[in-house]
């Protein structure tokens, strides 16, 4: 998995405790102890932090309200107890020092707040943009995530603030049936872009079809209160949810005149590209993405389940060696729509399983005999076994 962008942000104690480790520029401030050793001090922000809240004001004067932790005024409410800070609302850190959750005061609806780079990622607002305007905002196939606001810091003229929606991992939950993976490839080779980084991470859906009360944006397992778990979601097939292509920073546009673009080779996540390995000199990225899609399908899938062996010609097609060889998106499109039609639709309701459960029985018994309930009521109550979205 690639330094991509996570936008549920979530942390468990582990990676709170490893963040020194993996972020150096961001280590704790510490205070001695009685026993002249040092320990990190969680009542007060992160270096990386500041930011936010030295911008909290701006940020609500223009319609978006932080967290108390990252008002000016903030003090720590487990402070002098014994609590734990990550038990603690207040106590919650973002993965990434560039995004940050809050709420906009208008609807009170959850964003993400991406602190953009303007040097360093040239093209990712322009192309954000460009996806998130008419006519391409409402085109039916449009699967690139849709940004609400850019705000321009009013500090520093290099930094720009993408103001988006909440997203989670798409494959979180995991995928149950045949039906739902189809769908969701569907939906992803629908979108057509050369995003240059289209791999797992970079592939988020919206959680509000399956997580109608949604859950604390940085805590992904408590509620949006933090004060009780986080509701179980429904399945895919019952709220069918919308995947997004997200993370442009490399992207690139070309005229539809241009029968061959060339860009310098970048690399992405996915750090397995054939023709990266042995060149720097321009390439197409149209055969290059179509890699990217073809080896998400095999190390997320084929390599880890059973019951999408029919997809491997075509992945074998989408990851050969010589990029010449490769399909053209439109002919993978076809070729999966193909493969749909071919499909029984009592073929797409099949359980996906997961090799995993070769080593466990009890949780392949399990599995099984939820997933035969869930199957005759989906059935009963006509639930496609093939769940597309409904706006």
């Amino acid at each position: 998995m690639s330094s991509s962008i996570d936008h549920t942000g979530c942390r468990d104690r582990a990676s709170l405790e490893l963040q020194a480790v993996v972020e150096p520029s961001v280590a704790r401030p510490t205070e001695p102890t009685t026993d002249g050793k040092f320990r990190q001090d969680y009542t007060v922000l992160w270096p990386s932090e500041l930011f936010w809240r030295d911008h909290q004001p701006w940020l609500a004067e223009r319609g978006y309200m932080l967290r108390p932790r990252y008002h000016p005024d903030w003090v720590a409410s487990y402070k002098d107890t014994p609590d734990y800070p990550w038990d603690s609302e207040d106590g919650v850190v973002p993965l990434h020092s560039f995004l940050l959750d809050a709420t906009r005061i208008s609807d009170g609806e959850v964003v993400i707040l991406k602190k953009v780079f303007r040097q360093r990622n040239p093209y990712e607002i322009d192309m954000n943009r460009y996806f998130s305007s008419e006519p391409l905002k409402s085109h039916p196939r449009n699967h690139c995530i849709q940004i609400y606001d850019v705000l321009a810091v009013p500090d520093d003229e290099d930094i720009f603030i993408m103001v988006m929606p909440l997203l989670r991992p798409c494959d979180d939950p995991r995928f149950e049936t045949i039906g739902e993976v189809m769908e969701f490839l569907r939906q992803v080779f629908e979108c057509r872009v050369a995003h240059r980084d289209c791999m797992d991470l970079n592939i988020m859906m919206d959680p509000k079809p399956m997580f109608p009360d949604l859950y604390h944006p940085m805590s992904d397992t408590m509620s949006r209160e933090f004060t009780d778990e986080a509701k179980k979601p429904y399945t895919r097939t019952a709220r069918p949810p919308k995947y997004y292509i997200i993370d442009f920073g490399l992207s690139l546009r070309f005229s539809p005149d241009d029968t061959n673009p060339l860009a310098d080779p970048v690399e992405g996540g996915d750090r397995t590209v054939p023709e990266f390995q042995n060149s720097d000199e321009p390439r197409n990225p149209f055969p290059t993405d179509i890699y990217y899609l073809g080896n998400l399908i095999r190390e997320t899938f084929l390599e880890k389940t059973t019951g999408l062996e029919f997809l491997k010609p075509l992945v074998d097609d989408m990851v050969q060696d010589d990029m010449t060889k490769r399909p053209t998106i439109d002919e993978v499109v076809e070729r999966l729509s193909k493969v749909l039609r071919s499909l029984h639709w009592w073929n797409l309701r099949k359980r996906l399983v997961e090799n995993i459960e070769a080593e466990d029985a009890m949780k392949r018994f399990r599995r099984r005999w939820r997933h035969f309930f869930r199957t005759v009521g989906y059935t009963l109550t006509f639930k496609s076994p093939l769940p597309v979205p409904h706006y």
